[in-house]
């Protein structure tokens, strides 16, 4: 197979070194900047849509996207999902084979905190895609949802065929809300779409707010990690390069099919493998090299005691099996954390830049 000018192999998918025009929504974030990596690495033309919201640091978003925005192929706008003059101008000048809409208002407690605004964005913000979608005959669409959309669900593991209409949180809602309508414009329009429910993504360049990420950095600090609840309670944690790759598939999957008629499928992207709290934190520990303190809190409303991915519709359509395990995700986030901390160290001791974020 030939090479890219960059020395990339181009993407798999029947249009040569060509590559597909993708749309990534929130591509600055943690998932986001992975992905866009990934399809460059792949020869695909990449668009990514960022506005680089304060929930956590700017300045980590724009380290995050630092690498992908070298690309000659790689295109970034700074702007709102929910501004349809920015959208329609960059849906008209580019014939953008599909859309991988990951931005979002993350995060359960937030959302219980500031549910108007966790609202706006992941549901109208995703309405106003889907519109600008629909005007300007955009015919495929990867959303990424979130394994919280099925609540306190006793089914184990989690089946994409269950209701999901139970959900214990505004984001987890939203996120579900945003299914239904990626399904009305599906069956209104013809949009072919793939929803696809993240479980519990870690890895380098994780959010700073999330429990792996703020445990490390407790750790290095000497601080004691609060847990919530009795540690019973257990997450399918996913590696983010296992994650990005099947989007990937997923988008693959989707430009092939769509040719036959529109299609929709709600799709889990997980291991199928929960680990406990208690159990994380030990893992995490022996990554580290170190004794953390725990400070045992109550149970924090919107969590849920489990999440379990079903695999068996991700491996019939997608082909798709992450396989690295825990343990060896976190040594490599906890190898990526330590670079970071001494290189935001250095910069502040010389004065080029903060290390606050």
């Amino acid at each position: 197979m030939g090479m890219n000018e960059n020395g990339s192999k181009p993407g798999g998918n029947g249009k040569g070194e060509t590559g597909l025009k993708v749309l990534v929504t929130g591509a600055a974030g943690f998932i986001g900047s992975h992905l866009c990596e990934r399809l460059l690495d792949r020869g695909h033309h990449v668009w990514g849509l960022d506005n680089f919201d304060p929930f956590y640091s700017p300045r980590i978003k724009r380290a995050n996207i630092r690498a992908a925005a070298e690309d000659p192929r790689m295109h970034f706008v700074e702007g709102d999902l929910r501004d349809q003059v920015l959208l329609g101008g960059l849906l008209a000048d580019v014939r953008f084979d599909t859309v991988v809409h990951l931005a979002a208002r993350p995060g359960v407690r937030p959302s219980i905190e500031d549910p108007g605004l966790c609202f706006d964005v992941n549901v109208m913000g995703t309405l106003s895609l889907l519109e600008a979608m629909r005007r300007y005959q955009v015919p495929a669409l990867v959303y990424g949802s979130s394994s919280s959309v099925y609540g306190k669900s006793r089914q184990v593991p989690f089946e994409e065929s269950e209701a999901a209409d139970r959900p214990v949180s505004q984001y987890a809602a939203s996120k579900r809300a945003a299914e239904l309508l990626c399904h009305t414009y599906h069956d209104l329009y013809g949009m072919s779409v793939y929803c696809l429910r993240f479980f519990t993504v870690f890895g380098p360049r994780q959010r700073p707010d999330l429990a792996i990420h703020k445990f490390a950095r407790l750790m290095s600090d000497g601080q004691p990690l609060p847990l919530y609840g009795d540690g019973t309670s257990a997450r399918d944690y996913t590696y983010v390069d296992d994650t990005v790759e099947g989007i990937e598939r997923a988008m693959l999957r989707l430009e092939r099919d769509r040719k036959k008629g529109p299609v929709y499928e709600i799709i889990n992207l997980g291991r199928s493998e929960p680990t406990t709290l208690d159990e994380l934190v030990s893992t995490l520990s022996d990554a580290m090299g170190m004794q953390p303190r725990i400070e045992r809190m109550p149970d924090q409303p919107g969590d849920v005691p489990l999440t379990c991915a079903s695999t068996r519709k991700s491996k019939e359509l997608l082909d798709f099996a992450p396989d690295l395990d825990l343990s060896t995700g976190l040594r490599r986030f906890v190898e990526w954390y330590r670079e970071t901390r001494e290189e935001e160290a250095s910069a502040a001791a010389s004065g080029t830049g903060s290390a606050a974020g």
